[in-house]
């Protein structure tokens, strides 16, 4: 079996790879009966000259290798046909812009595992990058804060950024004085929560969050559905009839958006689910938020504001309550400024490529390479030589369209 890592080619650029240098030396000495190459880029955390000094071979064609691991979406052009893709696809939910992607994996017989389903017998992710969503979120919650405000000026991550550079950053300003507001309680939610406790910030409960008392220094609370919604009836909230049936309940953030002072957004959302900001809601004077970190970047979702995804080059723009619109990052002060950045992780892609290749290695090379009938791939193969896997068979009409 020959296995290429393929060289990112989505835009805006991600600097993540699925196998680092070390996961492939390893994989090189366990294996010695199979081939590894990875194509060369010059986007990557991890250098070729990294792998080389593996003994990895780098080379500009992995036409002969029979399954490619990317990150991201594949450029269609760069599809190889009959060929077995792994990456996270972005499909699975019909969204319109990658139709054609799906389009070109099943006219090229195309097998596409998507990362995204790669899930255990609970139904549980084991290749996810969440937690350090949330991380990084943080981190470009409080640095946009720093700047709307003229407070501090946090460095922008560069490639070479990792998790000790994001900490010392953070513990080197003098953090606000304000209220933060965390939404969801999924990995994405831990990885926020763990990056504010360390940098010592304050953990208030519920009632004191939703008091009326100032505080003294950072201070947050972690709120999930339970605490954001309300049955339509007046009953008590359920975690079951909420997830089969979400139209049934109403939105009660604006009671903790009259305390906020910054939101940073990491709950899981379906459009079914209530909207927690709607334009009437972002308008109303009494919302007190004026910073908004939409880690889950659910465009026009859960939160209006949220008009498009931000990049790591640019992660802010301002969204004016009056107008709905957009306008340029801290240009008015009565404005709401945006943090949506879709691909998070890639700010600490050396951290989050060894993390996730660490996963890759465990739930999907090994029973690869060991020729094993993996139910967890399996579960998460999309296509099967260019045709739709019965599960996913769904996706017909849209692929059709």
């Amino acid at each position: 079996m020959k296995i290429g890592i393929i060289k990112e080619t989505k835009i805006p650029t991600d600097n993540r790879v699925a196998l680092t240098p070390k996961h492939i030396a390893d994989l090189q000495r366990n294996f010695p009966q199979d081939e590894f190459v990875v194509e060369s880029s010059d986007i990557r955390a991890y250098s070729d000259e990294s792998y080389r000094r593996e003994g990895i071979r780098v080379t500009d064609n992995v036409e002969d290798c029979d399954i490619l691991f990317g990150i991201k979406e594949a450029n269609p052009s760069t599809l190889i046909p009959g060929k077995h893709y792994f990456f996270f696809g972005h499909i699975a939910k019909m969204q319109a812009y990658n139709r054609p992607l799906l389009q070109a994996m099943m006219r090229k017989g195309i097998t596409f595992s998507d990362y995204e389903y790669l899930v255990d017998d609970d139904n549980q992710r084991v290749c996810a990058f969440g937690w350090w969503a949330g991380v990084v979120g943080v981190y470009y919650t409080l640095r946009g804060y720093g700047l709307r405000h003229r407070l501090f000026d946090l460095p922008l991550p560069d490639r070479h950024f990792t998790l000790d550079t994001l900490k010392a950053a953070l513990k080197s300003v003098t953090l606000p004085a304000v209220k933060l507001l965390v939404t969801g309680n999924g990995r994405v939610s831990h990885g926020a929560q763990y990056i504010l406790e360390e940098i010592d910030a304050v953990r208030l409960t519920e009632k004191e969050f939703l008091s009326d008392t100032p505080v003294t220094t950072l201070a947050f609370c972690s709120a999930d559905a339970d605490r954001l919604v309300a049955p339509n009836n007046g009953g008590a909230f359920s975690w079951e009839d909420f997830t089969h049936n979400p139209t049934d309940y109403h939105s009660e953030f604006m009671r903790w958006g009259r305390h906020a002072d910054i939101l940073l957004s990491a709950h899981f959302w379906s459009p079914n689910s209530p909207v927690y900001l709607s334009k009437e809601n972002l308008a109303d004077p009494t919302l007190k938020i004026r910073f908004i970190g939409d880690v889950t970047c659910d465009i026009q979702g859960s939160m209006k504001s949220t008009l498009r995804a931000s990049t790591h080059d640019l992660p802010y723009y301002d969204y004016n309550p009056k107008t709905g619109e957009e306008e340029p990052a801290f240009s008015d002060d009565n404005n709401i400024t945006v943090m949506a950045v879709d691909t998070c992780p890639n700010a600490l892609a050396l951290d989050t490529s060894a993390y996730f290749g660490d996963m890759l290695m465990v739930h999907v090379l090994t029973p690869l390479l060991k020729r094993e009938n993996s139910h967890i791939i399996q579960r998460a193969t999309i296509l099967k030589d260019g045709k739709l896997t019965p599960h996913f068979s769904y996706l017909e009409p849209f692929a059709q369209q």
